[in-house]
């Protein structure tokens, strides 16, 4: 949990009194501070999505390697009607425009992001072109703002 404390007189919109200067700069500082706790909290959430990126590559290698030989050795099928893609790679929250769940966050956007990027750069040298819908960008944004709001506890 992120704990803040009330700051209502950093903002003219929200202020109850008539403030001085000095109160002024230290609900300043303390919104200042209170940004910083909440960007290190989504570093942290990021740092977490990153240990089980693709984990399903991990975890169910065996299907993995079957459907990926499968391709290797002449199938001529969709690889994404495949039994591990299908049933246990699309588990994974980044893969947004095969499946996006219902609470789906900017952190998936990013793992998304980096996914793409990192994987055309190291095996072809080239990033695909990819785009994401405004609904799902939207959603993403929303949910996000939620999911941050919930972590916050404001104390007097």
């Amino acid at each position: 949990m992120i704990e803040l404390k009330s700051s209502s007189n950093a903002d003219s919109r929200t202020a109850t009194e008539k403030v001085s200067k000095e109160v002024l700069l230290t609900n300043s500082r303390q919104h200042i501070h209170d940004v910083k706790e909440a960007m290190c909290w989504m570093a942290w959430k990021l740092k977490e999505i990153s240990i089980s990126h693709d984990w399903t590559k991990i975890t169910h290698i065996d299907e993995f390697y079957d459907d990926f030989s499968a391709s290797q050795d002449g199938f001529q099928g969709d690889f994404k009607e495949q039994h591990w893609f299908k049933d246990l790679h699309l588990q994974e929250r980044h893969h947004l425009n095969d499946r996006c769940p219902d609470d789906v966050t900017l952190f998936d956007v990013l793992e998304r992001i980096a996914d793409g990027v990192t994987a055309g750069m190291a095996r072809s040298g080239e990033v695909y072109e990819d785009d994401l819908s405004p609904d799902i960008l939207v959603k993403a944004y929303q949910n996000t703002m939620k999911l941050l709001k919930d972590e916050i506890i404001v104390t007097k």
